[in-house]
């Protein structure tokens, strides 16, 4: 797409700078950017701040339809539904629309070299194993070669590993960097994967970790949601690869292959990070490395993976209670799986948060089973209570509201060899900014009643 002299409007810059790296890459294609924000100036001023000096228009605390019906091109928040009325409006005056994961992948050097991951729980560990497992087996070889250790030169040699997408910034800003035959790992959302959809396009290489019910207030039905999930392999052709769990593979009506993996699969990865859904991640990661790249890889890469913040993150031990920050999880099933990772009867879990349209009384009555104590908050930490409470288990349930509430009285309760643990299965929306404001708090709450 030849952007020069184009008018792009930018549909969210955001807090924490969603929309800051297309921004700056329109400007250097040559376009002329305007970026809209329902936000103030002064609450993205962090934002704003990363974009100083650039030819940029902005419209802040408002949106005008104007400035999507008379521009060229729209560049949309993925998160943003279809269904909005501005972007309804830019439609019906045959203004394309795209977004930021579509811009980089169209302009990508090479689709062979790219790898992406979609699950509703484990895809952002995955991606970063993978990344690990890649730069730490490049090093190897270039070692074992004689070549220097340090980054090897930007050319068609390259083996430089570029993590994105989902997660981390904007890859968009290192474009003029990516080698032809450097890899790039993509953690790609459901949202993502509906615009990407229309592009049909797939990576070289596909993993899926699972597929249950998530964004339903986004999608509108599970089955919309598992058709954008299937869009990540619907593009491949026969020289692609897929790794996909047994469940993933079950949801999305494919076969099972021998790059199927199971919770039994063998051998065991040598992780510093608990649970068995890490090992089963851990695998994933691994056997896809094995079927595109040149190097012998092995789970003895992910010895030292240090595992992401947010998710089953060690925050510290204290009088014998470890505690541990999970606030990534918003989804039922990634708090099961949290839960499974420590011993029956040993963890206090806060649970509760936004209302994204999940069922959580199945999860409630495992957690009221398998814990001793559940401390519920947010806007469906009532409901939660309820259904475990009905399920006259063992678990003592704690309507706390707060998070601050629920941390004083988990610790109040906490014995030695117990376990606290954030792991709420809700966004974070209806308390806190994002998952990372709330895992942050979690972990100041801890320390000072460690302190």
């Amino acid at each position: 797409m030849d952007l020069a002299g184009q008018r792009v409007t930018v549909m969210g810059l955001g807090r924490f700078g969603g929309g800051v790296g297309v921004a700056r890459y329109l400007i250097k294609q040559g376009a002329d950017v305007l970026v809209t924000d329902l936000l103030s100036e002064d609450e993205l001023a962090d934002s704003l701040a990363k974009l100083a000096g650039l030819p940029i228009e902005y419209r802040l605390g408002e949106h005008n339809v104007s400035d999507f019906t008379t521009c060229d091109l729209v560049v949309a928040n993925p998160a943003v539904k279809p269904d909005n009325r501005f972007l309804r409006a830019a439609q019906a005056a045959g203004v394309p629309i795209t977004s930021e994961i579509r811009l980089l992948v169209a302009a990508l050097p090479n689709r062979l070299r790219t790898i992406g991951v979609t699950g509703t729980a484990g895809k952002s560990t995955v991606t970063a194993m993978i990344g690990h497992i890649l730069g730490k087996a490049g090093k190897q070889e270039s070692r074992k070669a004689g070549r220097p250790q340090q980054r090897p030169p930007l050319n068609k040699n390259s083996r430089n590993v570029w993590v994105g997408g989902n997660l981390g910034g904007s890859l968009l800003d290192h474009l003029d960097e990516i080698g032809e035959n450097d890899w790039v790992v993509l953690e790609l959302s459901s949202f993502m994967l509906h615009g990407l959809r229309e592009d049909k396009w797939s990576p070289h290489l596909v993993v899926v970790t699972n597929i249950t019910p998530n964004h339903l207030d986004w999608h509108g039905s599970f089955e919309d949601y598992i058709a954008d999930k299937r869009s990540i392999i619907e593009f491949q052709n026969e020289d692609d690869h897929n790794v996909l769990t047994s469940d993933a593979r079950a949801v999305l009506g494919i076969n099972e292959s021998e790059s199927s993996i199971t919770a039994k699969t063998s051998p065991v990865a040598p992780l510093a990070i608990p649970g068995e859904h890490n090992q089963i991640n851990a695998r994933c990661a691994a056997l896809a490395c094995v079927q595109v790249s040149e190097y012998k890889l092995g789970l003895q890469y992910l010895a030292d993976f240090p595992g992401l913040p947010h998710r089953l993150q060690f925050v510290l031990e204290h009088n014998g209670v470890r505690f541990f920050n999970d606030s990534k999880c918003t989804t039922p099933q990634a708090a099961e799986l949290a839960i499974k990772s420590f011993d029956p009867g040993a963890v206090h879990i806060i649970l509760g948060g936004y209302d994204k349209g999940s069922d959580l009384k199945p999860l409630a009555c495992f957690a009221a089973e398998h814990c001793v104590g559940l401390y519920t908050i947010g806007a469906t930490g009532d409901g939660i209570r309820t259904a475990a409470k009905a399920a006259s288990a063992g678990a003592e349930v704690v309507r706390c509201g707060k998070l601050d509430v629920a941390v004083r009285e988990a610790v109040r309760r906490a014995k030695p060899g117990h376990v606290v643990l954030l792991s709420p299965a809700c966004a974070s929306w209806d308390q806190f900014d994002h998952y990372e404001q709330r895992g942050e708090r979690f972990s100041e709450l801890v320390k000072q009643a460690s302190g």
